[in-house]
């Protein structure tokens, strides 16, 4: 029996390859995933902040920007759009 060194390493290297590729790709997904799952958390706690704040005079609209800023820094996020609205 024979067996082709060059041909295992062929195989092998496309292996790496088809890796390397499948790596870059789903890099971008996975970042359009986490921006999508922050955009509806920022979204809900923007709902509950209107909720609250329906009772204060306090309303902020909710829109894909303020989502994903609600989103990404949380309550920071939340207390910056407040002091956009208000003071800016």
């Amino acid at each position: 029996m024979h067996v082709d060194i060059w041909a295992i390493a062929a195989y092998a290297f496309g292996l790496l390859m088809l890796y390397a590729v499948a790596k870059i790709l789903v890099a971008p997904l996975r970042l359009i995933l986490k921006l999508i799952y922050n955009g509806i958390i920022g979204g809900i706690l923007l709902l509950g902040l209107n909720a609250i704040g329906s009772f204060f005079g306090l309303h902020i609209a909710i829109n894909p920007l303020n989502a994903l800023i609600a989103g990404f820094l949380g309550v920071p996020g939340i207390l910056l759009l407040i002091f956009v609205k208000y003071f800016l």
